[in-house]
């Protein structure tokens, strides 16, 4: 029986880097036996089905484009219980970060606390860290350090775009 999961990409279409098109990473996916395999804008956010989790898309992507990015797989019930968890579900979506780590964080309060702005509040549950950044995280430090926050690495998505992909998943 098929499953369907949530491929999460991080660090691909940045800055002309890892470029990674949409289209052809879909037909890879396809090619390689995973079912409607379909993507959501150019930063790498793909939903598909499988009867086994899909623990070889960083090689299907070396393959095929030259380089291995990292590669984080939800199922959907962790995408919803993420969503569930949101502590800032009543705010506007692209002020709402999601970022997704493969392991529990080392948060780093201390190096937390010199970069947040006064504005910004931050929520961990599991393996997600939530973020409120209510003037962009384009400008905000602490966005753009993130990960030596965290201790590890991690990968950020709006919520308006959690909510796409959720629809995304309820529609397959």
């Amino acid at each position: 029986m098929n499953k369907t999961y949530i491929v999460l990409l991080r660090g691909i279409n940045v800055g002309g880097n890892n470029l990674v098109p949409m289209k052809e990473l879909v037909e890879a996916l396809s090619d390689s036996n995973y079912q409607n395999v379909n993507s959501y804008i150019q930063s790498g956010n793909i939903v598909l089905q499988s009867q086994k989790r899909p623990d070889d898309i960083d090689s299907i992507i070396q393959k095929r484009f030259g380089f291995e990015p990292v590669v984080y797989v939800l199922e959907a019930s962790e995408l919803n219980a993420a969503i569930a968890n949101n502590p800032y579900s009543s705010l506007k979506g692209n002020e709402i970060h999601f970022y997704f780590c493969k392991d529990k964080p080392r948060i780093d309060t201390a190096k937390i606390e010199k970069y947040k702005s006064e504005s910004e509040e931050f929520h961990i549950e599991g393996n997600v860290l939530y973020f409120y950044a209510p003037n962009g995280v384009g400008r905000s430090k602490l966005a753009a350090n993130m990960e030596s926050c965290l201790g590890i690495p991690a990968t950020g998505r709006n919520l308006n775009t959690i909510h796409k992909l959720q629809q995304m998943v309820q529609s397959v």
